[in-house]
Parts: C-alpha cells; structure tokens; sequence
C-alpha cells in the first residue's frame, strides 16, 4: 500500500515546474525569470524564435546545465539525482551517434547506460525499432542510415527505457510528411500511458495538432501559456462568407462577438471574421445573417492560427496583449 501511496502521489506532482529559472553567462541572462508548468501526460509545446533561451532551458530540465538562481523541479526532484534522470528520455536536435555501430548496438548500448537489465533489452529493443519505423533495420549500420533513419532511432533511444518525461527537440525536422504523422502517433502514445512530452519544434502546424498546451517565449521569459483557446482569450474564430454586406449586418454581428476583419473586394461575395465567446452562438449568428436578407455561403468556426498568433506575442514583447478582448456583449 505505501508503494502504490507513492506512487500515485510521485504522478500527481507535476511533471516540470520551474519559477524565476535564470542562467546567466558572462554577464548575460539567456534565461531570464522563466516560470512553467507541466502537468503528467501532457504534451507540452515550447515555442520561441532563435535566441530566445529554448535549448538552455531544456539543459537545464535534464541536468545538464546548472541554473544561476530561480526554482526548479523535475519528476518532483532534482534533474541531478540520479534517480530522477532515469526517468527522462530525451532527442537532442543536434544529434550525434556512434555511426560504426549497428541500429540495435546503439539501443542496447545505451540501454545498459539507462540501466536496464540485458533481458530487458532483449524484449525492449525490437519493440521500439518496430514503434519508429526501424522494424527489421536494426541489425544495418547506423552509418547507412539516412538522416530521416538516424532521427527515428534517436527517437527509438528517447523512448527506449520506459520514461515518464520525454524531451523532443525538433522531432520532426529530417522526416517526410509520412513520418511526421507517425511521430505525432507516438506523441500522441506516449501521452495515452502517462507520459508528459516536452515539444520544441518550428513547425508549428505539428505543435497545432498534437500539442494540450504552448509556451511562447523570448529573451529567456514566457511570454504566455497556456491552451490554444486560453491563449486566445477564450474566443473561437469564426469565418462567414455571404452575397453582400446588408445592412445592419455588421451591427448585429458585433452584439455577438467581435467582428475583426471584413472583405468586400470579390463581386458577389463578402467575408467577415467574427471571434465569439461560445460556440452555442452560432445558431444566433446564422439568424443574424438570414434576417438581414443577405445570403449566406459558409459559418466556419476555425481553430486559432497558431503561427499568427507566434508572430503576434512574439513582435508584442512581454507584457503586451497580442489579442484583443472580446466585447462584453458577446458574454452575455
């Protein structure tokens, strides 16, 4: 009983929590007061441009880089305890294998350094080459692999000893739309056994689709986070395509959301996108259009554009709203 207590209490403390995080080299703070938090089974995107302190932080989370001050906290320890890094898994994005060994050498290789028993690997080994796309490619050269082939097995290493926290950097980048999915299914594997993924990629159409919550962050600060329509401020978009503009059209729309953008330029067609509060709002939105006398073509609700939205927080800066609220009406 007291190891099942423990056991439960170790999955419900959160998987990474840091506060007031700094690293400071030469004088300079390439992480700045970072302050996160993510929770077990949670795949978690971590987005910033160049610079802006993403692989020192993720140094920092595996161990590998001791802070300057702040607070943090891995699997409810420290990354330096032994213990604790035996639960971490990790793809570096620029990574670098023992190229003379085989698929299989290299697992197995770093197996033993994870610890786990050779009948382990046994077992473990062909399972995880079979999950990345490497089944029946293991006993080949990592040197005849194509970069494609060697990101898998790292990914094969990343995952290989169980972990209950994964760091994927750039996951995806040497792989083709193919791969990019099946590396979204394991993502998305990983999360359904309880893992928690910490994601740092540049495709953010992939961060879009797999990802609970994002991190924005720039000069070593998180500027938001959160969950796509938390980051939104709780709006969904909706995009409306009509025959023309009637009027008191606009004026209705706007007692129900937010009417942001309007297009009148292609004969016979307008667009209009409204950001609204709920989506039970939307049967009051077609009734809007029809008794304004204007045809409606599409009422699209749209997820929110992740990229757009990366630009926006990113050009605002920390402390600035990159979206507007949405009009008290519209909460009604």
């Amino acid at each position: 009983m007291k190891a099942y207590a423990a056991c439960m209490s170790a999955a419900a403390l959160p998987s990474i929590e840091t506060h007031d995080l700094r690293k400071v080299y030469r004088g300079r703070a390439v992480v700045d007061g970072l302050s996160l938090r993510v929770e077990p089974a949670e795949v978690f995107g971590f987005l910033g441009p160049n610079g802006a302190g993403k692989s020192t932080t993720v140094k920092m989370l595996l161990g590998l880089v001791l802070p300057s001050g702040g607070e943090m906290r891995v699997l409810g320890g420290s990354p330096a305890d032994p213990a604790v890094r035996a639960q971490l898994g990790f793809l570096p994005e620029q990574f670098r294998f023992q190229t003379w060994m085989t698929g299989e050498e290299f697992l197995h290789f770093h197996g033993r350094l994870a610890g786990m028993r050779a009948d382990e690997l046994r077992a473990r080994v062909p399972q995880v080459l079979e999950t990345v796309g490497l089944g029946g490619r293991g006993g080949e050269s990592l040197g005849g692999y194509s970069k494609g082939m060697l990101q898998r097995c790292g990914l094969a290493g990343a995952i290989l000893a169980r972990p209950r926290l994964v760091f994927l950097d750039e996951p995806t980048s040497a792989l083709d739309p193919i791969g990019r999915v099946e590396v979204r299914e394991i993502i998305e594997g990983l999360r359904a056994e309880g893992v928690a993924v910490f994601l740092n990629s540049h495709l953010l159409s992939e961060v879009e689709q797999v990802c609970d919550r994002v991190a924005f962050v720039k000069e070593g600060r998180v500027l938001q986070q959160g969950s796509m329509q938390e980051l939104m401020g709780g709006v969904i978009p909706v995009g409306i395509r009509v025959d023309a503009l009637r009027p008191g059209l606009l004026e209705a729309l706007a007692r129900l959301g937010e009417v942001r953008h309007t297009d009148t330029q292609t004969p016979g067609r307008a667009d209009i996108e409204l950001w609204l509060a709920r989506t039970d709002a939307l049967p009051a939105v077609a009734d809007a259009i029809h008794a304004s006398g204007a045809r409606l073509y599409a009422l699209t609700p749209r997820r929110p554009d992740l990229e757009q939205m990366f630009l926006e927080l990113i050009e605002a800066g920390p402390g600035t709203a990159a979206h507007r609220p949405v009009p008290e009406a519209a909460h009604a």
